[in-house]
């Protein structure tokens, strides 16, 4: 895990992912364009905290940040290497996105020697990787895919667990959306998240906690949760058990769903046997 990657909070997935995307001996890719429009804004803002004068040659009406308030952004648009990407592989840069397998960019580059500009290339796959759509599929836990499409290697749980963060973060901070707390399906989905690993939970701290308090925070949130309902599913079990009740009638009993009762059961069973063969196994997701 690159745990030097601290741009800002919550921020560790795009780093992570788009060095296990390139190859070691790349150098990183060159700034996104909006970091090159950001730059231009700062310094039209710094233009007008001077003195005012008209400058020898001003910027066009279109670019100055706020020549039209009123008027919406026109679009972004794509980065050309991106569009020639998703032509040739719909199947990974299309209208699905799916996570690439390490080493992609030479196996691009060894598949299309003539076809990419190797800086260009480095810069199509850091936007793709850092865009929202892409760190949803790796936070879904999908598998890398190659070019053809076949997955080849399982997502690296640190991976799956910072690009849930890093999801959860724009989606907190997206303008005009409605108030809505976000934290308990973040804390379902790095508990789901946690159990797919297959790790303990302290491999698991090891592998994901970072610098950042407040997203370490939410792993212990996440934690006690799950504390909480492993808890509360041995406690039933054990009360079924007792009871000498077929399922139906033990959740009529309770007033509870013979569905959701009998899925706490299982995870209880399921909870008990990771105990007999590690006692700090933690339980598969039901």
């Amino acid at each position: 895990m690159m745990r030097g990657c601290f741009l800002r909070p919550l921020l560790q997935p795009a780093c992570g992912l788009i060095a296990t995307t390139m190859s070691a001996d790349s150098s990183s890719p060159s700034p996104a364009p909006a970091s090159v429009d950001a730059a231009a804004t700062g310094a039209g803002r710094a233009r007008r905290g001077g003195k005012r004068q008209r400058p020898r040659n001003p910027a066009p009406a279109a670019t100055a940040p706020d020549a039209a308030p009123g008027v919406a952004k026109a679009p972004r648009t794509p980065h050309p290497v991106l569009e020639q990407l998703a032509g040739l592989y719909p199947h990974l840069f299309g209208a699905v996105f799916r996570p690439l397998k390490r080493g992609i960019f030479q196996d691009l580059l060894a598949a299309h020697p003539d076809a990419f500009e190797r800086e260009a290339l480095k810069v199509a796959l850091g936007i793709h990787t850092r865009s929202t759509r892409y760190l949803q599929a790796v936070a879904a836990g999908e598998k890398r895919h190659d070019l053809q499409g076949q997955p080849v290697e399982a997502m690296a749980p640190e991976h799956v667990h910072h690009a849930l963060l890093e999801v959860y973060r724009r989606r907190k901070n997206q303008k005009g959306r409605p108030t809505e707390d976000l934290l308990p399906k973040l804390r379902n989905r790095i508990i789901a998240a946690f159990e797919a690993s297959g790790l303990t939970r302290e491999a698991y701290t090891e592998l994901v906690v970072g610098r950042d308090d407040a997203a370490n925070a939410i792993l212990e949130e996440a934690f006690a949760e799950w504390a909480a309902r492993n808890a509360k599913a041995e406690a039933l079990l054990r009360a079924f058990e007792a009871s000498g009740s077929t399922l139906e009638q033990f959740a009529d009993m309770y007033g509870m769903d013979p569905r959701s009762t009998g899925q706490q059961l299982e995870r209880a069973r399921k909870l008990a046997a990771a105990a007999q063969g590690n006692p700090s196994a933690s339980a598969p997701a039901v």
